[in-house]
């Protein structure tokens, strides 16, 4: 058994996701100290906590040990073993929080992973499960990450602050993955996208896609935008609206932009005209600034080690880069 003298260590609460999913991967055991230590509120957050006992649910045996203050993490990794799973997230982050992580490991265990996640499914911070089923999934399935069990479904759609959403993802076992190359984004081909409606008028979304359109349709006729309006139980715990906007290109590339709604009681409110112009001129700088990867998703590195699949979540590549070298250091090194 790994001792504590022997684990990676790093500092601050920077890339807390990147290193234990590394770690998970590697079976390599990390201790993260002065985490927020100087902040008024020190210690791991409720949505980190939240996610620490994710991956104490998805996986066997791992070791986990949190200081009374919650500034210093030590995390022992164990087996990745799958399985049905439930588990109820922060709400002061989305689903999306999590299911980024999920998505590298879930190939990687020991039974086929179905897991329902329960919480916030679109807000104005994290990738929302929207634009994760458009862009995660086709680009998973490059690397030979398909069939039937091979899902991602909205059962309930959950707004902050509330939440309430539901989130259905299954995915199957591979041991081998497809070497893939990325090198030409290609030109688009086509935009589709999701305008959604919770505890408010199904207008709100029919207004979306009419601004949206009023932008989009100047640069290509082959866009489809759905509505998406759910009620009742399948409706949260608190109004919203939003879009979710993803183009494809003519090599299988995407590119997303997302916008929603303030949350209730907090902020000014926003007009739906607004929302879908905003949102569409978001996509639009998106292809122009990229090469064919969402930023909005992540960037996908595939080791020389085929089992290590990760990701840099929404924050910068380079930056990551250095901590994937750690972590891989038992193989070849990452190639920048």
């Amino acid at each position: 058994m790994a001792t504590q003298s022997h684990s990676l260590s790093y500092a601050g609460c920077n890339f807390l996701r990147q290193r234990l999913v590394l770690s998970t991967l590697s079976g390599r055991p990390v201790k993260i100290r002065r985490i927020r230590a100087r902040d008024d509120n020190p210690g791991l957050r409720d949505f980190e906590a939240s996610f620490i006992r994710l991956l104490d649910k998805i996986t066997n045996g791992s070791r986990i040990e949190i200081n009374q203050t919650g500034t210093t993490l030590y995390y022992q990794p164990g087996l990745l073993y799958g399985g049905s799973v439930e588990h109820d997230c922060s709400v002061l982050r989305s689903i999306g929080y999590y299911l980024e992580s999920l998505l590298c490991l879930a190939p990687f265990m020991k039974h086929p992973l179905r897991i329902v996640l329960r919480g916030v499914t679109n807000d104005q911070v994290d990738p929302s499960v929207d634009v994760l089923k458009a862009t995660a999934l086709p680009l998973l399935k490059q690397f030979g990450i398909d069939g039937e069990s091979f899902e991602l479904k909205v059962v309930r759609r959950g707004m902050p602050p509330g939440g309430g959403g539901e989130v259905f993802f299954s995915c199957p076992v591979r041991k081998v993955l497809k070497p893939v190359q990325l090198t030409d984004p290609g030109k688009i081909k086509r935009i589709r996208g999701i305008a959604y409606s919770v505890r408010v008028s199904p207008q709100m979304a029919n207004r979306i896609v009419d601004s949206a359109r009023s932008i989009l349709n100047k640069f290509i006729p082959d866009i489809y935008i759905y509505t998406d309006h759910m009620k009742g139980v399948s409706s949260g715990k608190s109004p919203g609206f939003g879009l979710s906007l993803v183009a494809e290109t003519t090599t299988g590339a995407f590119l997303s932009a997302e916008l929603a709604s303030n949350p209730q009681g907090q902020g000014a409110a926003v007009l739906p005209e607004d929302l879908g112009q905003n949102c569409a001129k978001l996509l639009l700088e998106e292809i122009y600034r990229l090469k064919g990867l969402s930023s909005l998703y992540l960037s996908v590195y595939l080791f020389s080690d085929t089992r290590h699949l990760c990701g840099t979540f929404l924050e910068s590549p380079g930056e990551a880069l250095p901590c994937l070298e750690q972590q891989n250091s038992h193989g070849s090194p990452v190639k920048k």
